[in-house]
C-alpha cells in the first residue's frame, strides 16, 4: 500500500509509463501528429492508479475553496469517483460533476452532469492528458456562461505542447501531475 507523496507519484508514474505511455506515430486530438501517445485510460482505471492518482490531485488542490471537481468527458470522468471519495476519507466533500461534449439526447437533455446549478460554485477542472489546453476550454466555457469559477486547471500529463500559454492567455491557472518529458527523457 502507498503512503507517502513521494511514493505514490513514484507508484502512479511506474503505472503510467507501463500502462499508458507509448511510443508509435498517432494522430492527437488536437490534430497534430505525434510520435508517442499516452492514453491515461488503463492508468486511471486500475485500482493503484486511480488510488494513486485521486490522491496526487488531492493533494495539489490542498486547502483550495473547492465546491466540485470535474471536467470534460471523457477525459475527467474515470477520476472523478475516486477524487469524491477520497476527499471525504480527507475529512472534506469535494463533489463530482462533468460536461458532456454534447446535451444528451434524452432525459434532462443537460451538458452540465452531477449537479443541478453550479452558479457561484468554485470548480477544479480535471484532465487526463493536456497538449494544446483547447479540450478543457470547452468544459471551462460551458461552466463559466452557467456561472461557475473555475480555480484551477489539473492535468495528469501536459504534453508541454501550449498548455500552459493558452491557460495563462486566459487568465486561468494550469498545473500538471506530471510532463510528458518525464517520460521521453527514458
Amino acid at each position: 500500500m502507498v503512503n507517502s507523496s513521494d511514493n505514490m507519484r513514484g507508484r502512479a508514474c511506474a503505472i503510467i509509463r507501463t500502462k499508458s505511455f507509448v511510443r508509435k506515430k498517432v494522430i492527437l486530438a488536437s490534430g497534430q501528429e505525434s510520435d508517442h501517445y499516452f492514453d491515461m485510460k488503463p492508468s486511471m482505471l486500475a485500482p493503484e492508479g486511480a488510488l494513486c492518482l485521486a490522491e496526487l490531485i488531492l493533494d495539489r488542490i490542498g486547502e483550495m475553496d473547492v465546491d466540485y471537481v470535474g471536467g470534460l468527458e471523457m477525459g475527467a470522468v474515470p477520476l472523478i469517483g475516486p477524487i469524491a471519495l477520497k476527499s471525504l476519507e480527507r475529512g472534506r466533500s469535494i463533489a463530482g460533476m462533468f460536461v458532456r461534449k454534447a446535451a444528451k439526447g434524452h432525459g434532462t437533455q443537460r451538458l452540465i452532469e452531477g449537479v443541478e446549478d453550479v452558479s457561484g460554485k468554485r470548480i477544479v477542472i480535471v484532465e487526463d492528458v493536456t497538449t494544446t489546453g483547447n479540450s478543457a476550454l470547452k468544459a471551462i466555457s460551458v461552466l463559466k456562461e452557467a456561472g461557475a469559477e473555475i480555480v484551477l486547471v489539473l492535468s495528469i500529463l501536459d504534453r508541454q505542447q501550449g498548455a500552459t500559454e493558452l491557460y495563462e492567455k486566459e487568465g486561468l491557472a494550469f498545473g500538471s501531475l506530471f510532463q510528458a518529458s518525464e517520460f521521453l527523457a527514458l
